[in-house]
């Protein structure tokens, strides 16, 4: 399977992706259009490169971290501060059909590669940026990493326990929602631009990126006037639908109509007398009462294992599952070799390793890793030779002058 998906078109083959970016948010974009065939050249600071070379793991010498978000990625150096360094970036942009970026809004007018200057040497461009609060507004300048964005965006304010204090999600959830809005905004643009002739700029805020990824409180607070609060596992808008205790560990049920509801009472639980309950009638009286109502249910899951909680109320075609660790994901056949969740790669010093699978699947046109991440400056003859046809004095010009 493998040697015939190597032989499939990919959906963005011939789009050149200039990656300017850093850290999370950029970088995960990029490898996304990396996966779907982009010829994606990650552009990094001479010695220094991408911060997120500085995160660990290690192994090797090599961030595990870094190149977990940059394979499908060919990998230069340079200085876009020397006026050289910028004359080589112009010469890319000749060729290129996208640029990506999160530096602070401004700051690429200032080195004057702003997309007013690019669009005036590519007019067919799509220039992308993702920063923490967007380029306009009272907070455009403000400096901004996920947390910042999860505290502004609301997200922190309805996680947690009750009556716990106010917490980050476990991952970098404000970068990850950033990026694949980065990536939907080029893919647009793309798509515009067949039909335009024109390329344009995008513009991508991680805090808006997660406001509108809390639809549900904030339209619950636009109808009742009242703040949404932390409810741990439960859920403002539905019940039962929560963690529940077995014998063993937690479980996962979630009745999201009346017929599924209906069904656990009467077939799972034996409990039908809850169906016509005066508190469990309707969906938001058992959000009102799901305190009370999470008592029943546990004294029929706690006689039984997880395992078997969630086989047997699968069994009756009602949404169950247990609360899984890494180890139990990286383990689980649905998702690491059904789905292609985890891909194994060969890196040039780490050796062999893992990175995300992506959760796009076009089903004539699948994801694939190509190659896995650049070393620093890795490919700088291949690109700068080969690409835009840089002579072998040029070149060593700008190796010696310390521009790449």
């Amino acid at each position: 399977m493998e040697n015939e998906r190597a032989l499939q078109p990919q959906a963005l083959e011939n789009v050149v992706v200039l990656d300017l970016t850093r850290v999370v948010a950029g970088p995960y974009a990029g490898s996304i259009l990396g996966d779907f065939g982009a010829k994606v050249i990650k552009i990094e600071v001479p010695g220094r490169g991408d911060d997120a070379r500085g995160y660990g793991p290690y192994r090797n010498g090599e961030s595990v971290y870094y190149a977990n978000l940059n394979h499908n990625k060919k990998g230069i150096t340079l200085n876009l501060k020397a006026d050289e360094g910028k004359e080589v970036f112009k010469k890319l942009v000749a060729k290129a059909d996208v640029v990506i970026e999160n530096y602070r809004p401004g700051v690429m007018d200032k080195l004057g590669l702003g997309y007013d200057v690019l669009k005036e040497i590519n007019p067919r461009l799509i220039y992308g940026a993702v920063s923490g609060f967007g380029s306009y507004g009272p907070y455009s300048q403000r400096p901004g990493y996920d947390i910042i964005s999860q505290a502004m965006g609301g997200l922190m304010s309805v996680t947690g326990a009750e009556g716990g204090e106010e917490t980050r999600s476990g991952n970098a959830m404000g970068d990850i929602l950033g990026g694949m809005n980065l990536v939907m905004g080029v893919v647009m643009a793309l798509y515009a631009r067949e039909k335009t002739g024109k390329g344009q700029r995008i513009d991508v805020s991680l805090v808006d990126s997660v406001v509108a990824s809390l639809e549900n409180a904030y339209i619950r607070y636009f109808e009742s006037g009242k703040l949404p609060v932390r409810m741990g596992n439960a859920y403002a808008s539905i019940a039962p639908y929560d963690s529940y205790q077995a014998k063993d560990g937690k479980v996962i049920i979630a009745c999201g109509n009346q017929k599924l509801y209906e069904k656990l009472c009467r077939e799972v639980l034996d409990m039908e007398w809850m169906i016509t309950d005066e508190r469990f009638l309707t969906v938001p009286l058992r959000v009102q009462n799901n305190k009370i109502q999470k008592k029943y249910i546990e004294e029929w899951t706690m006689q039984h294992t997880v395992a078997e909680v969630v086989d047997i109320i699968l069994g009756h075609g009602i949404p169950a599952g247990p609360i899984n660790n890494v180890k139990q994901i990286v383990e689980d056949d649905h998702i690491r070799n059904a789905r292609e969740m985890f891909i194994e790669v060969d890196h040039p010093k780490i050796g062999p390793m893992v990175v995300n699978g992506n959760p796009i699947k076009l089903m004539d046109m699948m994801p694939r890793v190509n190659y896995p991440a650049p070393t620093l400056g890795q490919h700088n003859e291949e690109i700068l030779k080969g690409f835009i046809g840089l002579s072998d004095e040029e070149f060593a010009e700008l190796a010696e002058k310390k521009v790449i």
